[in-house]
Order: structure tokens, then C-alpha cells, then sequence
């Protein structure tokens, strides 16, 4: 594995991420009937932004401060945005952090269980040995929690239909490999076929508009039900930054989503800026009936 994320932690396209993240699964809880929560690449669960900058061979420069950096000290930010804010705070905090900076950082499988009730459930997949097992410590403590030593593609096939019902599946890979948006179009093709009313959020990173575009199309070929889409650049498409911006596909996204998730991408688009032509936006690839 090629890819580490402690470089990453934090930065803007975690944001993204995570704020969208604990918005779905507040929505699933206006319910009280549990929920599966399955995150099918679920990483080690907690990052120390002070050892960011540490890599096996070189040094690299941490993404945070231009992340939850920009966003760690507003005092005005749409309830979407300091709902997140507060829950990494709160973390951080809890793991003993005394600065005024953030240092402990929670991943997704964190900042999940943090809010999962008595009858939600947990299910976090990871491949890679070493990353699950750090991931197996960060959540030790949970209830209702199980760790996966396996492909979270296929975890899509073995996790669905959900004994409860009723799921939110977080899709997010490292994108290492050429394939990673074809094996996602057949994971959700999968998935949507076991489990049709499935809330599945899909993250995928904007290097090159045309794949986007590309991977836009070959999920709309699969007859999805609504779907939205959640998108935040940093720069402008000439930019030479490596990654200009992110995005989250929100296949059956609940009631009512867009209302809390557009004007908070808009004040992300603003505060994330790093280049010229940056944005922040959501709208429909495939409306509601």
C-alpha cells in the first residue's frame, strides 16, 4: 500500500468527508429503528496530526492547516460545518490534547461511533493488516462495533441487506489503482441490487474532470435512484495542484439533505480556497421524483 493517509489527515477533502458523514448519519437517527453503518475502507481510525509531516523515507508537508485548520478557530459556520467542528474538538480533546491547534485527529469509524446508539451497528472493513489492526485498538471501546480484515468491495456482497433494514455504506478507497472507479460502479451496482434503499455515500478525489465525468456516467447507466452530488474545489481546473478538489456521490440521500449540505459546500468553497476558481456546490445527477 502506497498510499498513507497520516499526510492527509485533516485536510480538505477529510472536511468534506466527515462533515457530510455525521450529517447522514444524524438523518438516519430521526428514526428510532437501528441502522448498519458499513465503511468499506475504513483506514486505522485516528491520526497524530503532530507526526503528519513524518513519512517512512521523507518529510512532507502536512494537508490539516489548509482543512480543519481554516475551519478550527470560525465562529460562524453553517450548523453542518460546526456540528463537525465540535465533534473533532471534542475528540481531541478527549485524547488529550491541551494546545489551541488540533492534534488527534478521528477518522471516519471515530467519528461514527461517537453518535452510534444502542441499536446501530458497525461494521468497518480494511484490507491491509497493519492499518486493521491499529483500527481494531482506536475502536476497542465501541459497542456494536466489528472489524473486517477484507476487501470492502466484496464486504458490499456479504453486509446486504442489513439485518436492521435500513444502511449507510461510506465508500471510500485510496484510489491507488487505475480500476478503482470501475470496481465502485460494480460495488454499488451490487449493492443497490441486495439492498435498493441503501443511503451509499462514494468519495472520490478531482485530478482530471474527465474521469469524474466518466465515472458520472457509468453510474447513471446502473438506473439509480436519486442521487446528488456534493463538490468542493480548491482551484480552478488549470490549476497544476495535484488534486484541485473532491467530491461525494450521495445515492439515496435523505429527506431534505440538500438544504443543510448546499449553502455549507458554498462556505467551503470559501474558506478551502487555496488557488483561484475554487467552489463549493451540490445538485442532482439524478433528481427526485
Amino acid at each position: 500500500m502506497n498510499y498513507r493517509h497520516h499526510f492527509h489527515a485533516g485536510n480538505f477533502a477529510d472536511v468534506i468527508k466527515h462533515a457530510l458523514l455525521l450529517r447522514l448519519v444524524a438523518a438516519m437517527q430521526r428514526k428510532p429503528k437501528g441502522f448498519l453503518y458499513l465503511d468499506t475502507h475504513a483506514g486505522r481510525g485516528s491520526y497524530d496530526l503532530s507526526l503528519a509531516d513524518q513519512g517512512d523515507t521523507l518529510v512532507r508537508k502536512p494537508e490539516w492547516p489548509q482543512g480543519i485548520g481554516r475551519l478550527w478557530s470560525e465562529s460562524d459556520l453553517p450548523e453542518l460545518l460546526a456540528d463537525y467542528v465540535s465533534a473533532v474538538r471534542t475528540y481531541d480533546q478527549r485524547q488529550g490534547n491541551l494546545t489551541t491547534e488540533p492534534r488527534f485527529y478521528p477518522g471516519s469509524p471515530l467519528l461514527a461511533g461517537e453518535v452510534m446508539r444502542p441499536q446501530d451497528r458497525m461494521v468497518l472493513c480494511e484490507r491491509h493488516p497493519d492499518e486493521a489492526a491499529a483500527l481494531q485498538i482506536a475502536v476497542g471501546r465501541l459497542d456494536r462495533c466489528s472489524v473486517q480484515v477484507m476487501d470492502g468491495y466484496v464486504a458490499l456482497r456479504a453486509m446486504l441487506p442489513a439485518l436492521e433494514r435500513r444502511a449507510l455504506v461510506l465508500i471510500d478507497p485510496p484510489f491507488e489503482a487505475e480500476h478503482e472507479f470501475a470496481d465502485i460502479v460494480r460495488a454499488v451496482q451490487e449493492g443497490l441490487a441486495r439492498s435498493p434503499d441503501a443511503v451509499i455515500a462514494i468519495w472520490y478525489p478531482m485530478t482530471k474532470r474527465a474521469r469524474v465525468d466518466a465515472f458520472a456516467d457509468q453510474l447513471c447507466r446502473l438506473k439509480l435512484p436519486p442521487t446528488a452530488v456534493a463538490e468542493l474545489m480548491v482551484a480552478g481546473e488549470e490549476s497544476t495542484l495535484k488534486m484541485q478538489g473532491c467530491g461525494m456521490v450521495l445515492i439515496n440521500p435523505p429527506w431534505r439533505f440538500e438544504t443543510e449540505a448546499e449553502p455549507a459546500m458554498k462556505v467551503l468553497g470559501q474558506l478551502l480556497a487555496q488557488e483561484s476558481g475554487a467552489s463549493g456546490r451540490y445538485w442532482w445527477l439524478v433528481p427526485e421524483r
